[in-house]
Protein backbone atom coordinates (compact mmCIF):
# COMPACT_ATOMS: atom_id res chain seq x y z
CA UNK A 1 0.00 0.00 0.00
CA UNK A 2 1.32 3.58 -0.87
CA UNK A 3 0.00 6.42 1.21
CA UNK A 4 -1.88 9.60 -0.48
CA UNK A 5 -0.04 11.94 -2.05
CA UNK A 6 -1.67 15.18 -3.83
CA UNK A 7 -4.59 15.68 -5.67
CA UNK A 8 -3.99 15.91 -9.85
CA UNK A 9 -3.16 19.47 -10.99
CA UNK A 10 -5.55 20.51 -13.94
CA UNK A 11 -2.23 21.03 -15.50
CA UNK A 12 -1.41 17.36 -15.38
CA UNK A 13 -4.70 16.48 -16.21
CA UNK A 14 -4.80 19.27 -19.56
CA UNK A 15 -1.22 17.63 -20.78
CA UNK A 16 -2.75 14.09 -20.67
CA UNK A 17 -5.97 14.94 -22.69
CA UNK A 18 -4.19 16.53 -24.96
CA UNK A 19 -2.40 13.23 -25.31
CA UNK A 20 -5.39 11.66 -25.59
CA UNK A 21 -7.07 14.16 -27.60
CA UNK A 22 -6.66 11.85 -31.04
CA UNK A 23 -9.30 9.14 -29.25
CA UNK A 24 -12.85 9.75 -30.05
CA UNK A 25 -14.89 10.72 -27.66
CA UNK A 26 -11.98 10.56 -24.53
CA UNK A 27 -13.24 12.89 -21.92
CA UNK A 28 -12.34 13.46 -17.72
CA UNK A 29 -14.69 14.21 -15.22
CA UNK A 30 -13.73 15.44 -12.05
CA UNK A 31 -13.56 13.35 -8.91
CA UNK A 32 -12.90 14.58 -5.54
CA UNK A 33 -9.62 16.03 -6.64
CA UNK A 34 -8.83 13.32 -9.27
CA UNK A 35 -10.43 12.27 -12.42
CA UNK A 36 -11.85 9.87 -13.72
CA UNK A 37 -11.15 9.24 -17.80
CA UNK A 38 -13.78 8.30 -20.12
CA UNK A 39 -14.20 6.68 -24.09
CA UNK A 40 -17.60 7.21 -25.19
CA UNK A 41 -18.91 6.32 -21.80
CA UNK A 42 -17.18 3.87 -20.91
CA UNK A 43 -15.37 4.13 -17.77
CA UNK A 44 -11.97 3.01 -18.91
CA UNK A 45 -9.33 4.29 -15.80
CA UNK A 46 -8.47 7.75 -14.47
CA UNK A 47 -5.43 10.01 -13.56
CA UNK A 48 -4.76 9.81 -9.49
CA UNK A 49 -1.91 11.59 -8.15
CA UNK A 50 -0.48 13.02 -10.88
CA UNK A 51 -0.42 9.51 -12.89
CA UNK A 52 -3.03 7.64 -15.54
CA UNK A 53 -4.07 4.33 -14.50
CA UNK A 54 -6.43 2.40 -16.53
CA UNK A 55 -8.44 -0.52 -15.39
CA UNK A 56 -6.83 -4.03 -15.07
CA UNK A 57 -8.46 -6.31 -17.59
CA UNK A 58 -6.63 -8.87 -19.97
CA UNK A 59 -6.27 -6.71 -22.93
CA UNK A 60 -4.85 -3.41 -20.95
CA UNK A 61 -2.33 -6.37 -19.30
CA UNK A 62 -1.48 -7.18 -23.05
CA UNK A 63 -0.32 -3.89 -24.14
CA UNK A 64 1.28 -3.24 -20.84
CA UNK A 65 3.38 -6.38 -20.07
CA UNK A 66 5.56 -4.23 -17.55
CA UNK A 67 2.60 -2.20 -16.42
CA UNK A 68 2.53 -2.03 -12.95
CA UNK A 69 -0.26 -2.96 -11.01
CA UNK A 70 -0.71 -0.26 -8.36
CA UNK A 71 -3.85 1.41 -6.17
CA UNK A 72 -5.66 4.59 -7.45
CA UNK A 73 -6.29 4.94 -3.51
CA UNK A 74 -7.09 3.19 -0.63
CA UNK A 75 -9.64 0.92 -0.72
CA UNK A 76 -9.43 0.57 -4.55
CA UNK A 77 -9.31 -2.16 -6.73
CA UNK A 78 -5.85 -2.37 -8.55
CA UNK A 79 -5.79 -0.63 -11.75
CA UNK A 80 -2.56 -0.84 -13.80
CA UNK A 81 0.01 2.32 -14.38
CA UNK A 82 0.77 3.82 -17.39
CA UNK A 83 3.95 5.19 -18.23
CA UNK A 84 4.28 5.88 -21.92
CA UNK A 85 2.20 9.22 -21.53
CA UNK A 86 4.25 11.00 -24.54
CA UNK A 87 3.39 8.04 -26.64
CA UNK A 88 -0.02 9.48 -28.23
CA UNK A 89 -0.29 6.42 -30.91
CA UNK A 90 0.41 3.92 -28.08
CA UNK A 91 -2.54 5.79 -25.81
CA UNK A 92 -4.89 5.68 -28.90
CA UNK A 93 -4.55 1.95 -29.44
CA UNK A 94 -4.82 1.17 -25.39
CA UNK A 95 -7.68 3.18 -24.81
CA UNK A 96 -9.47 1.84 -27.78
CA UNK A 97 -8.10 -1.59 -27.07
CA UNK A 98 -10.32 -0.71 -23.51
CA UNK A 99 -13.13 0.51 -25.32
CA UNK A 100 -13.90 -2.52 -27.07
CA UNK A 101 -13.34 -5.09 -23.81
CA UNK A 102 -14.86 -3.24 -21.60
CA UNK A 103 -19.21 -3.58 -21.28
CA UNK A 104 -21.54 -0.82 -22.01
CA UNK A 105 -22.11 1.23 -18.93
CA UNK A 106 -25.61 0.45 -17.20
CA UNK A 107 -28.46 2.80 -18.10
CA UNK A 108 -29.25 5.45 -15.38
CA UNK A 109 -32.23 4.11 -13.39
CA UNK A 110 -35.09 6.98 -13.02
CA UNK A 111 -35.07 9.01 -9.54
CA UNK A 112 -38.37 8.43 -8.52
Amino acid sequence: MRGRTVATTKETMLFLMEQMSAVDGVRCRPMMGEYLLYVREKLVGGIYDGRLLVKNIPQARALLPAGRETLPYEGANPMLLVEEVDEPEFLASLLAALYEALPAPQPKRSKR
